[in-house]
């Protein structure tokens, strides 16, 4: 049974040109004729479809289509070419607490949000305990949702969406609410809806939460399905495309430096996209500069999934430069144990001048690698340590020499 189907799904868009001329003063001249309209193709013959109880992740860089997607599966707009089947009830856990009232209790927002989203009222009573206790907010529950602090908001307002009882469930980005132990909370509901014959849908950014839900993976790129198989096959294949950008430049000037190529290689010095934390690694970078750079540097910025970095590598850590002249070059970092935590990190690149502030060329997200860990261990990042077992050191001064002496008088 196909619970879910796009056959040959096409969104197009008008968007608005430029003006041809600019005249100060003539604002009235940008509507209609001084703009002619161009088509955009948010989707171009999207074809794939979900079983009944599967769990389908769909992946991709900003662009790709994603949202579009979304847009379509949750009847926000309907495509301009193609069919979309749904058979049975599709409910779409989005933006958590989006329903709320600030002036309104959470019991009563409870009751809001939750015939926001499609429940009865006689189904909320019967399951208002567990979404309260799901969510942790017993004790506020008949206060101003106004007076939460942001995570209690967003914990009561997954957990109403979390007791939705749907054929099919549509999830965006919304796992990553809460602190670490409230995320982990939320993939086991998940995870328990799924056990139970709900069909998932599961669009995100976070990698690694798509490798624990999804049985099968499909990667968008620029609206069209370019990869389909598991989660592995397809996080390696989305993660293997290093996307290059040209830096904007006034007319008739040329570019400084710019990154030609990123690499990464494993232990064994094999070309791979996929590291374990606490594994070493090296990453090649390859430049091309077009003037004569006295004193540069080259840095990699590890970022995570909601754009914080998680580390830097550089050239001038310990204040060194790179004479860059005219022409190819390359340098190579390495790390003996990899820090990062289990996740999907993209790879920003800049080219500085050393001890300043000044770049001269950045590709910001131009290349993606996966960390995954068999260390069970919690926290931001992998400080490689080592233990024993303490001997308790004796009160008796002396006691150690005595010791030593009855045991070389035994001998």
């Amino acid at each position: 049974m196909i619970d879910l189907q796009f056959e040959n799904v096409s969104k197009r868009y008008w968007v608005q040109g430029e003006p041809k001329a600019a005249e100060p003063g003539a604002l009235a001249k940008l509507k209609g004729t001084d703009r002619g309209k161009k088509e955009f193709w948010a989707l171009r013959d999207v074809n794939f479809s979900v079983k009944r109880g599967e769990s389908l992740g769909i992946i991709g860089h900003n662009g790709a289509g994603k949202s579009t997607i979304l847009k379509l599966l949750s009847n926000i707009t309907t495509p301009s070419a193609g069919r979309i089947r749904i058979n049975g009830r599709l409910s779409a856990l989005l933006e958590v607490g989006s329903g709320f009232h600030p002036e309104l209790t959470g019991r009563e927002n409870t009751y809001l949000s939750g015939s926001i989203l499609g429940m009865r009222r006689s189904e909320i009573t019967k399951k208002l305990d567990s979404i309260i206790d799901f969510a942790g907010v017993r004790r506020f529950i008949d206060l101003p949702v106004k007076r939460y602090s942001s995570g209690m908001y967003v914990r009561l307002g997954f957990s109403i969406a979390a007791h939705l009882d749907p054929d099919i469930l549509l999830l965006d980005e919304v796992l990553a609410v809460g602190d670490l132990g409230f995320q982990e909370k939320c993939k086991k509901r998940i995870l328990e809806l799924h056990e139970q014959g709900t069909t998932l849908v599961f669009i995100s950014h976070d990698l690694t939460a798509v490798r624990s839900l999804c049985e099968r993976v499909i990667l968008m790129q620029q609206g069209q399905v370019i990869g389909e198989g598991t989660a592995d096959e397809v996080i390696r294949q989305y993660t293997e495309k290093a996307s290059f950008h040209s830096a904007p430049q006034l007319e008739g000037e040329q570019r400084i430096a710019e990154i030609a190529n990123v690499t990464f290689y494993d232990q064994n010095r094999h070309r791979a996209t996929s590291f374990m934390t606490g594994q070493s690694l090296s990453v090649r970078v390859d430049y091309l500069t077009h003037r004569h750079i006295p004193k540069g540097a080259v840095s990699l910025y590890f970022l995570t999934t909601d754009g914080q970095i998680a580390a830097q590598w550089t050239t001038s850590i310990d204040g060194s430069s790179i004479d860059m002249r005219p022409g190819p070059g390359s340098v190579e970092f390495s790390c003996e144990e990899l820090g990062l935590q289990p996740g999907v990190y993209t790879v920003d690149i800049n080219i500085e001048i050393s001890g300043t502030k000044e770049e001269v060329e950045w590709q910001h997200g131009c290349a993606s690698v996966h960390v995954d860990s068999d260390k069970e261990l919690r926290g931001q990042f992998y400080m490689p340590h080592a233990w024993h077992e303490a001997v308790e050191p004796s009160n008796n001064s002396g006691s150690e020499d005595l010791l030593e002496f009855s045991r070389n008088d035994r001998g």
